[in-house]
């Protein structure tokens, strides 16, 4: 016959001795790993599916959406705009756009020395900026860089990853529509989210080729970011918050100089008079930092 016993329980047996928030902590930190995982994972995943969407499409984006494009009312506005329009079209012409893709260039009278390229192939180029340009080939350095943004697709790539992120957050937390609301009603005007270093290595590159096969050489592209360097005090725009540093950028641009210009030293356009005389300052509007 079977013999039972019933012993006692040791007293607490059933109580870890480590403290109960503590596996409360490492399952809160894998679940926000987790998130951050698939949050970063749909932020790349958009970010490559947004490059097929048609061109067309972009610009009809970015024409329904709130645009604060400044528009040329003087005429002396009107005239840097026809001539900054009549450069990026002479640059565009080297760079193999799509054939769908077009480049409007919107000029500004703000003193911000900045120039940006947002979606539909709009670019704004700032009075501030053409104030510290020497010449031509340097401001033609600079557009040509935000062409290559436009030629890339970087501005909707942009686009793309910023709404999949906020998208995934405001899913996830329940809140945020009304930041989102406000955001996707603005986001054509600015630069939306600041490019990744690859992205604007991968514009220098093509902008000195373009300015190559426009000018024959690439004397002058480095000019601006020479002067930047010299000033201790410039607050780094949006031109140049993301860029690699002042100076690699100009060793970057020499060593191209010197693997694809002929010796000799070159000649370099003037700006045209006109483009560097002042008018009112237009009221302040809203841009990106």
């Amino acid at each position: 016959m079977a013999l039972y016993e019933n012993p006692e329980i040791p007293e607490g047996i059933n109580v870890t001795a480590e403290h109960p928030l503590k596996d409360f902590v490492l399952l809160l930190l894998a679940a926000t790993g987790i998130l951050l995982a698939a949050v970063l994972a749909l932020s790349l995943l958009a970010g490559y599916l947004v490059r097929y969407v048609p061109f067309a499409q972009e610009q009809a984006l970015a024409s329904r959406l709130s645009t604060e494009f400044q528009r040329a009312n003087s005429d002396a506005s009107k005239q840097k705009q026809a001539y900054l329009q009549a450069l990026a079209n002479r640059l565009a012409a080297n760079m193999d756009l799509p054939k769908d893709m077009s480049i409007t260039v919107h000029y500004s009278t703000d003193k911000t020395v900045n120039a940006m390229a947002t979606l539909g192939g709009n670019i704004i180029i700032f009075q501030g900026l053409i104030d510290v340009l020497p010449n031509e080939n340097a401001l033609a350095m600079v557009m040509a860089h935000e062409i290559a943004h436009v030629r890339n697709r970087h501005p909707i790539v942009a686009l793309g990853r910023g709404f999949a992120v906020l998208l995934a957050i405001s899913s996830l937390t329940g809140v945020g529509d009304e930041l989102m609301q406000r955001w996707v009603s603005n986001m054509s005007m600015i630069t939306l989210f600041s490019f990744s270093r690859s992205q604007e290595h991968e514009a220098d590159v093509d902008a000195l080729q373009a300015l190559l096969k426009t000018y024959g050489h690439v004397e002058g592209a480095a000019a601006f970011f020479e002067y930047a360097a010299k000033q201790p005090r410039l607050e780094l725009t949006q031109l140049l918050s993301t860029h690699p540093g002042l100076e690699d950028r100009v060793a970057q641009i020499q060593q191209f100089a010197q693997e694809h210009d002929a010796a000799g030293k070159h000649e370099l356009r003037a700006l045209p008079d006109f483009i560097m005389l002042h008018e009112p300052q237009a009221p302040a509007t809203a841009t990106c930092d």
